[in-house]
């Protein structure tokens, strides 16, 4: 069981987005995904990595639908799960196909498209538009995305607007560059469609393999929005982040440092590893931002020479009796400069009080003094039950 944070202050404002039974925005917790990498054709691979997803925490999986045949076929792949139990909303994932995305939305809760490549083509070489091209160019999107907005009206489909650093249309660079401005700007010529229509089920990301692109163009995204008097929700990630630690450095980098600015309602690890492993990455994220509490926090100190017991081994024997309970937070701390005081966070405290000798806290008051090393992690337990803090 997850618990969210409560009383987060710093949160931004938006409003909701009704994505099946799990809407999005300000007023719910920041909600995880991630993305198959099966053929979207091959039934099972794709029902079983969906699973995988929802069972490690997903609570919304992404399929690609590059063509039609593939947009429809995520009926087949939703019909199934639901058979099976999982009721999880889907995304359909959409480059360059806008009939693929109308297909797709009759079916999935949400659908994502790239203002990059979904009306504006690769030109041979770039062009200076006049003033009068560019309105033009931006007519033809607004007419070209009426079909799209009419299904999703009809069906009650989300849409993602997912501007990306990599694939911006030539039109947005010869005007903005490849740059955070452009990748806002390509954004918000959607979303004044959207609004134009009186269309408002959407949400928005900035995507980039640079993590400072990520940040800077959501930052400029929120402030753009915040301009025009928009309270859209937000999609976080840092896309190709890699794999193993690069990958998970980056993307807690990027999407942590938006969520501490109270930016962003979803988030999307992206690791060159099954999607899976994305989900506890993300968990970790939003437990470090205290957001979302999927496990116990463990405050512990790297201890120095003023350690007198074995701060390692009492860890790891303290982690391994406690994993279980959810939300709660305990300090191991090597003596007393950094126990009690730097510890004010925490549940309960594990403290070196001496060779060999363990002080027990409830937060910041003493409960129990020199324990003998060999029975304090006993005595920290008989306490948190004692406080009615355990759960067997």
């Amino acid at each position: 069981m997850i618990k969210f944070a409560k009383n987060i202050k710093m949160r931004r404002n938006t409003h909701t987005v009704r994505i099946g039974d799990l809407p999005l925005g300000s007023d719910h917790p920041v909600r995880l995904q991630s993305m198959t990498n099966t053929n979207t054709l091959d039934t099972e691979a794709t029902i079983a990595q969906s699973i995988r997803i929802i069972e490690a925490g997903g609570e919304y999986v992404r399929i690609t639908a590059p063509g039609i045949r593939e947009a429809e076929h995520l009926a087949v792949i939703k019909k199934e799960l639901h058979r099976r139990g999982y009721n999880n909303p889907l995304i359909a994932d959409i480059h360059f196909n806008p009939k693929a995305a109308e297909t797709a939305a009759r079916i999935v809760e949400k659908v994502r498209i790239n203002p990059g490549n979904y009306v504006d083509k690769k030109l041979s070489s770039l062009k200076t538009y006049t003033e009068s091209e560019y309105a033009a160019e931006l007519e033809l999107i607004h007419k070209r995305l009426l079909p799209l907005i009419k299904v999703c009206k009809e069906y009650g489909t989300a849409i993602r607007i997912g501007s990306n650093h990599g694939s911006l249309s030539d039109r947005i660079i010869n005007r903005y560059g490849n740059s955070p401005q452009g990748m806002v700007e390509s954004a918000m010529e959607f979303l004044r469609i959207f609004e134009a229509e009186n269309f408002n089920q959407v949400v928005l990301s900035m995507k980039a393999s640079n993590v400072r692109v990520v940040i800077e163009s959501t930052r400029l995204l929120v402030e753009r929005m915040a301009q025009e008097n928009m309270l859209y929700p937000l999609h976080l990630g840092v896309t190709e982040a890699g794999e193993g630690e690069d990958g998970r450095i980056k993307s807690a980098v990027g999407i942590g440092t938006l969520l501490m600015d109270g930016i962003g309602d979803t988030i999307r690890v992206s690791l060159t590893e099954p999607p899976e492993a994305e989900i506890p990455v993300a968990l970790n994220i939003l437990q470090a931002c205290r957001l979302r509490m999927s496990k116990p926090e463990y405050i512990s100190c790297p201890s120095c020479g003023r350690t007198q017991f074995d701060i390692q081994t009492a860890a790891a024997k303290i982690r391994e009796r406690t994993s279980h309970l959810i939300g709660l937070k305990i300090a191991i701390m090597g003596c007393i400069v950094n126990g009690p005081g730097e510890m004010a966070d925490a549940d309960y405290g594990y403290v070196g009080a001496g060779p060999g000798k363990i002080t027990l806290y409830k937060q910041r008051e003493v409960m129990k003094r020199n324990i003998p090393e060999e029975h304090a992690v006993d005595e920290l337990i008989k306490l948190i039950k004692a406080n009615g803090d355990w759960k067997d």
